[in-house]
């Protein structure tokens, strides 16, 4: 279990996190959420020990980090960070065998990840060669091929494509399954409601809220309704028992007032739209997201709290970040 106890972290004026607790379980997919720069890479950062928190503190199984827990744990960072002008099947058996994996053993791991990810052939080809999305699915491999108990993924969908989403989402869920604690952040909510049975989100260093995803959707989300229609569907949001509506290319959520029956909506809509889906639900993570974090989501960048270094000026112990320093 990974425990964070009133962690505080600060550069200069700007403070990165905030007061900030929770627990990842084993056997569970902790989602650490929030929009660019609300301090997630810094928290998985202090946690790897990479950075240290200015107070508070954070456990491995009700202890502090020790050099022997390192070998437990695999780490995906947010920034790609493979030798480049390295063979990607050495790169990977380095990564491995420093996380205490034998050699043997972390061959057959790495070319059975390789295989399912399509990437055996590529096993002998210079990093530089891989395509974006390739290393992003190679640099997984990295953080994985050890057999690690404890896993951080940061951002780890970055530059893939639905197919390669969907892979990872279901070895995600594998490890799991196996009882490893993992916990990966993204501000891409799609991914945390389809897999994280908790959640924290933050903004500006801070928790704005946390729960299992039932206690959040009941918390935060009620009488809420999905469409997906042809016509012209402009006049549903001045509907006088219509607290707001989501528009999206194909679809919109509406959510209602308290007290408002879905039927009504229905009524309304009869005549005025083509309706091919009328569906009530609990509303989505996203929604709820908006909802929190307001504009804040449409800041702009993708580092971490302002002022703070980049991941490739801090000196670290991670293998995989420190190539970034390494290689241009």
């Amino acid at each position: 279990m990974v425990r964070v106890e009133k962690v505080h972290k600060s550069y200069s004026s700007v403070q990165a996190v905030a007061d900030l607790s929770f627990q990842a379980k084993p056997g569970e997919i902790f989602g650490l959420i929030g929009p660019n720069g609300a301090g997630k890479s810094t928290t998985i950062r202090m946690i790897m020990n990479i950075i240290a928190p200015d107070s508070g503190r954070i456990l491995f199984d009700g202890k502090p980090l020790t050099e022997a827990d390192k070998s437990r744990i695999g780490y995906l960072p947010e920034e790609r960070g493979l030798y480049k002008k390295a063979k990607l099947g050495e790169v990977l058996e380095y990564l491995a065998v420093i996380k205490g994996a034998a050699k043997p053993d972390a061959r057959a791991s790495i070319d059975a990840w390789l295989a399912r990810f399509d990437l055996l052939e590529w096993k002998n080809r210079k990093v530089s060669e891989l395509s974006k999305g390739m290393a992003q699915k190679a640099q997984f491999v990295g953080a994985i091929a050890h057999n690690p108990s404890v896993v951080f993924f940061d951002e780890p969908f970055s530059g893939l494509d639905p197919l390669a989403q969907d892979q990872l989402l279901k070895v995600m869920t594998e490890l799991k399954g196996k009882g490893a604690t993992i916990l990966f952040s993204t501000h891409i909510m799609e991914h945390a409601e389809k897999i994280c049975e908790r959640i924290l989100l933050m903004h500006k260093g801070r928790e704005v809220l946390s729960g299992t995803m039932a206690e959040i959707k009941t918390r935060y989300g009620r009488n809420a309704v999905q469409l997906e229609f042809d016509g012209d569907a402009g006049f549903i949001k001045h509907l006088d028992f219509v607290a707001s509506v989501s528009e999206y290319p194909r679809w919109v959520e509406v959510e209602l007032k308290d007290g408002v029956d879905s039927d009504l909506l229905y009524a309304a809509l009869a005549g005025c739209l083509s309706i091919r889906r009328f569906e009530t639900v609990a509303p989505s993570l996203h929604k709820i997201f908006i909802t929190q974090i307001g504009g804040f989501a449409a800041g702009s960048g993708d580092g971490d709290v302002g002022g703070i270094p980049p991941a490739g000026d801090v000196s670290i112990n991670s293998p995989t970040v420190e190539a970034n320093n390494d290689q241009a």
